[in-house]
């Protein structure tokens, strides 16, 4: 049975040579700081070795089914969950299609969701508080796109999430998204 190094090993050889985006922080830094949250979290095993490995088949030449054969098809249900289906798609139809899905999704995908989104907006204010407003050169949209976003994906795991951990990442996503993109406009989430 796979063990969670084997996931962390599997990660760091598909994600070798990858850096985050206009960072030279290595990226399997992410997929760990986001298993490490789900840890925190008392996560099972298999979501945390599918946080390890959420982004393989998105953003590297590793098959869905390389990621079945090696961990199972939980975990690759998992993985395949968390990854853009049509990559060629506008950012738009892409995110929206992501909002959509998580509307009706489980609770676990919500809660590897808002612990990938969480690692990635933390990143986000920590580059904005060195860098400021240039930091939104690195993305395929700049701030508004960026705030009408990640606002969404607040009410949604603010509305959705029901564990204890996961009601408490909500919490923290909505305050780093009030502290990055400013207080939500008059018809968006009023508390969090």
């Amino acid at each position: 049975m796979p063990t969670l190094f084997d996931a962390i090993e599997f990660a760091a050889r598909a994600h070798s040579g990858q850096y985050r985006k206009g960072t030279r922080v290595p990226y399997i830094i992410h997929p760990l700081a986001v298993a490490r949250t789900l840890i925190e979290c008392d996560a099972d095993e298999t979501l945390v070795i599918a946080a390890l490995l959420h982004d393989v088949v998105e953003d590297t030449n590793t098959p869905l089914d390389a990621v079945r054969d090696a961990f199972g098809d939980e975990v690759a249900e998992l993985v395949k969950a968390l990854s853009e289906p049509h990559r060629q798609d506008p950012w738009e139809k892409r995110k929206q299609g992501t909002l959509e899905f998580l509307a009706t999704a489980s609770q676990e995908v919500l809660m590897l969701e808002v612990a990938d989104k969480l690692d990635s907006l933390r990143d986000i204010r920590a580059t904005l508080e060195r860098e400021g407003e240039k930091t939104w050169q690195r993305f395929n949209r700049g701030r508004d796109q960026q705030a009408w976003y990640h606002r969404a994906l607040a009410e949604i795991f603010t509305r959705r999430l029901a564990t204890e951990c996961g009601i408490l990442l909500a919490r923290e996503f909505d305050a780093h998204v009030r502290a990055v993109f400013g207080e939500y406009p008059a018809s968006g989430l009023e508390s969090g």
